[in-house]
């Protein structure tokens, strides 16, 4: 079952990442420049430099799960980084804004909506 909730730990990592890598790639990242164990149960998020792709690489029992996602319109918005690190923690409730576009640049999120509207017709 795929599932992530509030109750686990969400890092975000502050550079623009290929999204061409992959599981171990990612992981090598998340123990080299994040310091930190990608086998920790933690969800690490990646975003690419345009910001219209993102990556969560999470560790669940049994191996690492890798969820991705492409924008066809608009960009992700990345939380202010409030740190001045590569690593920042990031909530939960976070994450679902910067993936559902709530808070977005008005031309961003109209955009993505606009997009979302087209395939439904």
């Amino acid at each position: 079952m795929f599932n992530l909730n509030d109750s686990m730990r969400y890092f975000l990592y502050s550079e623009p990442t290929d999204m061409r890598k992959s599981f171990h790639t990612l992981a090598g990242i998340v123990r080299n420049a994040m310091g930190q164990n990608p086998c920790d149960g933690s969800v690490y998020i990646f975003l690419n430099r345009p910001r219209n792709r993102i990556k969560l690489l999470h560790w669940k029992a049994g191996g690492m799960v890798l969820y991705s996602k492409m924008l066809e319109e608009g960009t992700f918005t990345r939380p202010p980084n409030q740190e001045n690190s590569v690593v920042q923690s990031m909530e939960w409730r976070n994450l679902v804004v910067m993936e559902e576009g709530i808070i977005a640049n008005a031309d961003s999120r109209k955009r993505r909506l606009d997009s979302l509207n087209k395939m439904r017709k």
